[in-house]
């Protein structure tokens, strides 16, 4: 999947990448399910295992715009963990409890623990997405985010947390379509807010930003992947096989014990 992280050494711009690419799929849809599928249950084996061995955690950060599939991401690829070994936090508007605090308290808080698969639904980024884009803080404030951001990925992955971050990217044609499809279906009526159409309009301004997030700071210790999102069932096998091959990497092992178990008798 080398072909989707973002390199530090190679800047990347989004009017370049194809938001509707499959080249590293050829198959169908059906085939593609088929592989999810497939994936899911050896993630669920990767999981049991982290969980425990107990010594390191994994992080999956996904962000995209609006519509451009996190919770269908996080329901098909990660749906079958066991949740008492993954947690999923999503980001929302900070408290005014969590704005009494700088802004990466609410996001240390939520890390997982060692044994822990996490999952970030928006993340620490929308600091330095939302935050610029509709000018909430100045200039010199925000800018100085994406090294501190970097600071602390650092920090957790020298700790034994392993990142991994997503971006889904879609087009804005298909943007269009996804929430056209909402206005149109009763069923999810609950999923369109109005100001999804304002934020749509600063489309330009939010891609920029997204570009700076990308380049900025993807790390050897913490990349960026940039997903091509038009097709939902080809971003859920790549996503699938990237997280599952980091996992695969870390190798968890269940831990050894002192028992002696060829002397125990269960009546």
């Amino acid at each position: 999947m080398k072909n989707y992280r973002v390199s530090a050494e190679n800047k990347i711009s989004l009017r370049e990448l194809d938001p509707a690419d499959r080249s590293e799929f050829l198959g169908d849809k059906d085939q593609a399910e088929a592989e999810v599928k497939h994936i899911t249950r050896e993630l669920d084996d990767l999981q049991e295992r982290l969980y425990a061995e107990g010594k390191r955690a994994m992080l999956f950060v996904i962000q995209a715009p609006d519509t451009g599939g996190k919770d269908g991401t996080i329901r098909h690829v990660f749906g079958n963990l066991n949740p008492q070994g993954c947690r999923v936090a999503s980001f929302k508007a900070p408290s005014a409890t969590e704005l009494a605090h700088d802004y990466l308290w609410r996001i240390h808080a939520a890390m997982p623990r060692r044994g822990e698969i996490g999952i970030f639904n928006r993340s620490h980024y929308e600091d330095v997405l939302v935050v610029r884009v509709h000018n909430l803080v100045p200039r010199e404030v925000w800018e100085k985010r994406y090294a501190q951001i970097n600071a602390f990925e650092k920090m957790l992955t020298e700790e034994g947390t392993t990142i991994v971050k997503f971006f889904l990217h879609i087009s804005k044609e298909e943007q269009k379509e996804r929430l056209l499809a909402r206005v149109a279906d009763p069923t999810k009526h609950w999923k369109f807010n109005p100001a999804d159409l304002k934020e749509r309009a600063l489309w330009d301004e939010y891609q920029r930003a997204y570009e700076d997030v990308l380049n900025k700071t993807s790390t050897a210790y913490a990349p960026w992947y940039v997903i091509p999102a038009n097709r939902k069932w080809y971003r859920n096998v790549i996503v699938a096989r990237i997280a599952h091959q980091t996992l695969k990497d870390l190798d968890p092992q269940y831990p050894e014990t002192n028992i002696d178990f060829s002397n125990i008798a269960i009546e």
